[in-house]
């Protein structure tokens, strides 16, 4: 199912994570037109957490088969010598002045212009969580920056922090007010590019469109794709409370990538995050002539490790930079669910959800294990409906072409790919597939020849099949051109292939469960279920009851809640024939055996009327197995 939640919230929250009540201050502009909101839809935060716990899984398996290696020695050490431990240069009450500048140039030497100084903030105290407006060691400053012609230009803007001991100033050119090891300095880019794309859609037989005529000639003039700079106006400077000895070189990523080092002394200095992590991508708006200046609502706040050290893990960026750009953006849009579901949502419920999630993703990979399973050693194909295996190859290959055609996430598209592969495998298990060499394609290329296997043609399985696959046209065929002319009169379309693609992804989406009905009439025609899955069944039953659960607790479409149902009612009808159609000996189990033939091979034949003996009286590891 595909499923998608719009928030709309406007939340502050502090920098040591704690949420504000209050609003972000924005002027000028909207965070994203009508034909940009159309064309992000996001996730829910039910699968963005279950995506979000099988990346931490996949992230801790990749980082423990890549451990990282001894440290490369020292140069400046003899060979072999052991590294001592460091330590930090502002020891703790230590006494330090602020200075924040912005500028458009990314290294600031100008500390004389009065105009570039945007805060200065005397006698803080390193470490110290009492002092402060809201006495929680916090400090807070609010002004508007005037916006140059430069930056709406897509220009850029920095901000450049400066802590120092009290009584010395950052400008190294002051002899005698400036030193080295009792300044710490970090620059960051205050602005954030980011993509717009624009999809050229219309209607396939007017030719007309919805679409801003405005955002259509920006499209023609700057392309499909453009790189717009954006502005959010709240920013946390974080100082983190942490003396630990480090050692240089042995720092674990990513928290390497922040701690500093003084190449003389060997000690670090302290460290200074920006904490933009409560940032919701939906709360930054462009930055365009229609704008005259830009607020800025700073705030310092210490922070301690250990919260330091989550923010910096969630935030970190892979090492493997073999994706594109836009997966990261697309990455942080799926960060923004998290973020509001940690902030709406009722702990105890929040809780509830992680846990379930990580049972949902047990149950998930137990379907999987079992399916595969299933038809590896599966042996007789009496009671399969063979075509709906064939139906399920080009189900998700349709899903596979749109969801290239869309530009959906990368990990979407290979989980996609994979579940593709492995419909491509059942159908070697379910079919005798070979190459003809002698009737090639083009004299070139063999021919693919797929074939019925005998256990499916000899039994009744394939006439029951085609009965049902036959009734179910009557009723798939009228819905599908219905469909069909819905999409094609009344949504727009790229071109006449993703009209085709959406159309068929949209009825499947909509009708694909009628699919799993001719398993339903093979089992009424055959009295029996005992050729079914029923470990794979129950597993992917109980995901769905789950998602039951989610779908009315958490906010989404009621066509997501209605999916969910209808596949609920497919799994009580499955059951209630397991009911009504209980256990015989002459029955096929999912082996391909029956107790009858179990007992013709064994070498004692019990007499007629101790069948039920032989068939009862089996070893602890035969009745496991069955």
């Amino acid at each position: 199912h595909t499923n998608f939640v719009h928030h709309k919230c406007s939340v502050q929250v502090s920098s040591n994570g704690a949420a504000a009540s209050g609003e972000v201050v924005q002027t000028g502009a909207t965070a994203l037109d009508p034909q940009q909101q159309q064309q992000q839809q996001q996730p829910n935060a039910w699968q963005v957490i279950k995506g979000v716990l099988f990346r931490i899984f996949i992230i801790w398996a990749i980082s423990s088969w890549f451990r990282r290696g001894p440290s490369t020695p020292d140069p400046s050490t003899p060979a072999g010598a052991p590294r001592l431990p460091s330590r930090n240069l502002f020891p703790k009450d230590t006494l330090m002045d602020l200075y924040v500048y912005i500028s458009e140039n990314e290294i600031f030497t100008d500390f004389n212009n009065t105009e570039a100084l945007f805060w200065y903030q005397q006698d803080l105290v390193y470490g110290d969580w009492t002092t402060g407006e809201s006495g929680d060691g916090c400090y807070e400053h609010y002004q508007e920056l005037d916006l140059s012609e430069s930056v709406k230009q897509n220009g850029s803007t920095y901000i450049h922090i400066y802590f120092t001991k009290s009584g010395f100033h950052p400008d190294p050119k002051r002899k005698g007010q400036y030193r080295r090891l009792s300044t710490v300095h970090s620059t960051r880019m205050l602005n954030k590019y980011k993509r717009r794309k624009f999809l050229k859609t219309k209607n396939l037989l007017t030719g007309e469109t919805e679409a801003d005529p405005e955002m259509i000639k920006r499209a023609e003039s700057h392309g499909p794709v453009e790189i717009i700079s954006h502005w959010h106006p709240n920013l946390t400077i974080n100082m983190v409370d942490d003396h630990t000895a480090w050692v240089k070189g042995s720092v674990p990523p990513p928290l390497d990538q922040h701690v500093k080092f003084d190449a003389v002394s060997g000690d670090y200095y302290p460290i200074v995050y920006f904490n933009d992590y409560w940032n919701l991508q939906k709360d930054y708006y462009p930055i365009n002539d229609t704008l005259q200046n830009l607020p800025l609502r700073l705030t310092y706040c210490p922070l301690s490790l250990w919260r330091w050290q989550l923010y910096a893990a969630q935030s970190a960026r892979s090492p493997w930079n073999f994706l594109a750009d836009d997966t990261y953006e697309q990455s942080d849009e799926d960060q923004d669910s998290v973020k509001v579901a940690l902030l709406e949502t009722n702990p105890y419920l929040l809780g509830l959800t992680i846990v379930v999630s990580i049972v949902h993703s047990i149950f998930e990979f137990l379907a999987f294990k079992n399916d595969i399973q299933f038809w590896n050693s599966r042996q007789s194909l009496e009671g399969l409906s063979v075509r709906s295996i064939i139906f399920g190859v080009f189900q998700s290959l349709v899903v596979l072409l749109y969801i290239l055609d869309n530009e959906t996430n990368f990990v979407v598209q290979v989980s996609v790919f994979i579940g593709l592969l492995i419909d491509f495998w059942k159908i070697t298990k379910v079919m005798d597939v070979r190459l003809d060499r002698e009737n090639r394609i083009a004299g070139i290329f063999p021919r693919l020849i797929f074939k019925d296997k005998s256990t499916y043609v000899d039994s009744s399985t394939k006439i029951y099949d085609d009965m049902a696959f036959k009734y179910l046209s009557w009723l798939l065929y009228p819905l599908f051109g219905c469909y069909a002319v819905y999409s094609l009169l009344y949504v727009e379309h790229k071109g006449w292939y993703s009209w085709v693609l959406s159309m068929l992804y949209g009825f499947l989406l909509t009708f694909g469960f009628i699919t799993m009905t001719p398993q339903l009439f093979i089992n009424y025609k055959m009295k029996s279920v005992a050729h079914l899955p029923w470990r794979m069944l129950t597993y992917k039953a109980l995901n769905t009851f789950i998602d039951d659960l989610f779908a009315f607790v958490i906010k989404m479409p009621m066509m997501y809640r209605i999916g969910c149902l209808r596949d609920d009612v497919v799994f009580f009808i499955y059951l209630y024939q397991r009911w009504i159609y209980r256990v015989d000996p002459n029955r096929v189990n999912e082996f391909g055996t029956s107790g009858v033939e179990r007992s013709k091979d064994s070498p004692a034949q019990p007499a007629a009327g101790d069948t039920t003996a032989a068939i009862t009286d089996k070893s602890e590891g035969e009745k496991k197995n069955d």
